[in-house]
């Protein structure tokens, strides 16, 4: 009896570990200051042109690195994670990227930020430079972020 027992509270709490929160519910819990925030097809085409970068070493990550990109003027555009708590650690990036003429956008969740870079730690800021590998999914993402509402570029 007490088996039975064990084995629907383990069956309970693994499917509570790999349940999906959607994308509106993610969007639910971003910060005040999180705009532009990219739609959910945006979304996607930033991830994957994460990756990519990713796999060829165009990236920056972490405010740090990210911070510093910007103030030596290199180029690309900036994802920053909307669910940053507290807010006073990525405040400072939208007035960089305008400073810069760097396009940013924010995305709902740092941890799908990392999971998009093959990280298992969540990712606050990332910055993606252009590449040769992959420029047609660098354009379409720069075009997608250009035509969102509230941003300078």
């Amino acid at each position: 009896m007490v088996s039975i027992i064990e084995e629907q509270a383990a069956t309970e709490t693994t499917s509570v570990d790999k349940m999906e929160i959607s994308y509106e519910a993610k969007c639910a819990l971003t910060i005040p200051i999180a705009k532009p925030l990219a739609t959910r097809k945006l979304s996607k085409k930033l991830y994957k042109c994460c990756k990519i970068a990713s796999k060829a070493k165009s990236i920056r990550r972490g405010t740090k690195e990210v911070g510093k990109s910007l103030r030596k003027g290199e180029k690309g555009f900036v994802i920053i994670a909307g669910d940053i708590s507290p807010i006073d650690v990525i405040s400072h990036f939208p007035v960089l990227c305008e400073e810069s003429k760097v396009p940013y956008v924010y995305v709902p969740a740092r941890a799908d930020l990392g999971a998009a870079i093959g990280s298992n730690t969540p990712c606050s800021v990332l910055l993606i430079q252009k590449g040769e590998e992959y420029k047609d999914k660098y354009k379409e993402c720069v075009k997608g972020i250009k035509e969102l509402p509230n941003i300078y570029c």
